[in-house]
């Protein structure tokens, strides 16, 4: 018979549901997700295209590589900016150490 009250914070995170935490990938991520449905349904679909077994290989194939080199594209980009933001800011731990 001894129920704990719940905290404030425990109300919160209840009510939040499914979350990602925050990355500076996130966008990559979700373009990722984006381009294997795409991909998907274009799996499904390819038949109806083309019936030629080689040219739905090369169709699927086509969007493959194109996605792939885009998901590098961005994620290289992203990784750039991260890593530019960084520099900008003062290495602060370096500094303490170096008194």
């Amino acid at each position: 018979m001894n129920q704990q009250v719940p905290q404030e914070n425990d109300r919160q995170s209840a009510r939040k549901g499914f979350g990602v935490a925050a990355s500076p990938l996130n966008s990559v991520k979700l373009e990722l997700g984006i381009i294997l449905f795409v991909g998907l349904l274009l799996w499904l679909a390819v038949d109806s295209i083309t019936a030629d077994f080689a040219n739905q290989l090369l169709i699927l194939a086509i969007f493959g590589g194109t996605g792939a080199l885009w998901l590098v594209f961005r994620t290289r980009r992203t990784l750039k900016q991260v890593s530019e933001q960084a520099g900008k800011q003062p290495d602060k731990t370096h500094e303490t150490q170096q008194k």
